[in-house]
């Protein structure tokens, strides 16, 4: 069996969130209260809290690209990885990465997006052909 992961953290404003992982992600949201709501992250749960996101910089070297740390993300299969990039584009989500192919012709080649959610957390969504390239080297 599989495990789930939780990831707890801090956003600005919750109905901004509501509107953005729901809405926009397409989760489905959970439980909350007056200060977290949570919601199902692609199969995992986030609760996000109200308080002051976590700090990033970008210092992450990926390929050609500098990315935010720390981020969260998910890995979803590429037809799924291809239906939410036309949707964030429809919704006009600024991308800090555009969707774009990474590693081309090696192991672990996929496509990724990198994007900020509403209090400035960045989000990576990878995409892969085959599972069994995630942890190919």
């Amino acid at each position: 069996m599989r495990s789930l992961f939780h990831l707890a953290y801090h956003v600005k404003d919750l109905n901004d969130c509501r509107r953005f992982y729901g809405d926009i992600l397409g989760c489905t949201e959970g439980r909350s209260t007056e200060t977290w709501v949570d919601f199902d992250f692609f199969g995992h749960q986030i609760s996000l809290h109200l308080g002051k996101p976590f700090e990033t910089t970008r210092t992450g070297k990926v390929g050609d690209h500098m990315v935010m740390m720390p981020h969260l993300g998910v890995v979803l299969p590429l037809e799924d990885w291809l239906t939410l990039a036309s949707r964030l584009e429809s919704f006009d989500v600024k991308f800090d990465i555009p969707p774009v192919v990474r590693f081309e012709g090696e192991p672990g080649e996929q496509r990724t997006m990198f994007f900020f959610d509403p209090s400035g957390n960045p989000i990576e969504v990878k995409g892969f052909k085959d599972f069994n390239g995630v942890f190919a080297h």
